[in-house]
């Protein structure tokens, strides 16, 4: 942490996130979106990071966020959600990112439908996480502060 505070960091969901903890658990698993938003604010603490997570079933908005972290470079965790296979419009957006972007996925898109299989944000993005259920957030939140294991 810096003497100005903790470095601030924007976690952003995508569509239909919103409802994790009923939405397809055996899938996406049993924590809430409420337990999603505690986990990595609480681990942001831990890392000395200040994480403000938000969700949005628009993708408009989810663009004028990548613009607000852009402008300001802030780092972001995205989890594009279904925009992952189709936004262009958000994939150029993340491509202004001006701090490192991390794209998260819950479960492994490619071991599910073919559709799935491409992400158009991939080709922008810092690195990608996906497989490790909430925990793909925890890795990427850890990356972000620095806290990986040396090679």
């Amino acid at each position: 942490m810096s003497a100005a505070g903790p470095r601030r960091v924007l976690v952003l969901n995508g569509p239909n996130l919103g409802r994790l903890g009923s939405r397809e658990p055996d899938v996406y698993g049993s924590t809430s979106y409420a337990g999603l938003v505690e986990r990595c604010t609480e681990l942001g603490r831990e890392l000395g990071l200040e994480v403000e997570v938000r969700e949005t079933n628009d993708e408009g908005e989810m663009i004028r966020w990548l613009h607000e972290a852009a402008d300001a470079s802030l780092p972001v965790v995205l989890n594009p959600a279904a925009f992952t296979h189709y936004s262009y419009g958000m994939r150029d957006a993340a491509a202004q990112r001006t701090a490192p972007l991390i794209e998260v996925h819950i479960s492994n898109p490619h071991a599910r439908e073919e559709f799935r299989h491409t992400s158009v944000v991939a080709a922008v993005a810092s690195g990608t996480i996906a497989g490790f259920g909430i925990g793909s957030y925890e890795l990427a939140l850890r990356a972000l502060a620095g806290d990986r294991p040396q090679d």
